[in-house]
């Protein structure tokens, strides 16, 4: 399984009705470096943008953002959404990461959240001096769980997302490239929010960065899922342990 596949499939990424609490234990903020670099000339083009909830919420004043995902229907959330919003300087339309059609040398600054990427695509696309930002899901990610399921997202890889991505985005020619492993701690207030999240994403999925694998159905051990409830539940709600990582770089 790929993750074109599996987020085609799934359709609907909205995590609103989700209740749950985060607490970052890293000092690696996506949005604040955004709005740190970005300025009201920036042209930025978001990856991956989904219902583009996070542009419309999170993004700074600039000329231009082109928000863009390969899928029709969250596209048609997004537009339905920046209607809503009257904001003017932002759009959204359809495109696969993995065959850009965005101009050379045009945006100043590209995102990228929680989804694949080609990094000499984006290193074309990018101005002189223009940044890269991404922030992904890394092997570790709930290990725990997938440890206890004995299956799950990046499970078999024997390099880590993280590495992969890094090494890429080096060898597209970007300069300064930094890594930056991302802890947070999620707390999820009852039994079906955590059901919700799992059936939502490939985090028990044997959904590979290394290899293809047949498109599976997910089916979550009931049993299972309430031994790990029963060990991790705080004061605070169900512990999941997430490990995201952030990259930085720039095209010089």
């Amino acid at each position: 399984m790929n993750e074109l596949d599996f987020y085609s499939k799934v359709k609907n990424w909205d995590f609103s009705m989700i209740h749950y609490t985060s607490e970052s234990l890293t000092n690696w903020d996506l949005y604040s470096l955004l709005k740190e670099y970005a300025t009201l000339e920036s042209k930025i083009l978001d990856l991956g943008t989904g219902g583009g909830e996070k542009v419309l919420k999170y993004f700074p004043e600039c000329q231009e953002v082109l928000g863009t995902d390969f899928s029709p229907e969250m596209v048609e959330t997004a537009n339905e959404s920046l209607k809503k919003s009257g904001k003017k300087n932002i759009s959204f339309r359809v495109m696969d990461n993995l065959h850009m059609d965005t101009p050379d040398e045009y945006y100043d600054i590209v995102v990228a959240r929680h989804t694949c990427i080609d990094a000499k695509q984006i290193y074309q696309t990018l101005k002189k001096g223009g940044r890269l930002l991404l922030r992904g899901v890394d092997k570790l990610d709930c290990w725990s769980l997938k440890c206890l399921f004995g299956k799950g997202q990046a499970f078999f890889d024997t390099k880590p997302i993280s590495l992969i991505d890094y090494e890429d985005i080096m060898n597209a020619g970007f300069q300064k490239v930094e890594l930056v492993p991302i802890h947070v701690r999620e707390y999820y207030e009852t039994k079906e929010d955590l059901l919700a999240l799992l059936y939502k994403t490939p985090i028990l999925l044997d959904f590979s960065e290394e290899e293809d694998h047949p498109m599976e159905e997910l089916e979550i051990d009931s049993d299972k899922i309430d031994q790990y409830i029963s060990k991790n539940t705080t004061d605070k709600g169900i512990l999941l342990i997430r490990r995201y990582y952030g990259i930085t770089a720039i095209k010089e």
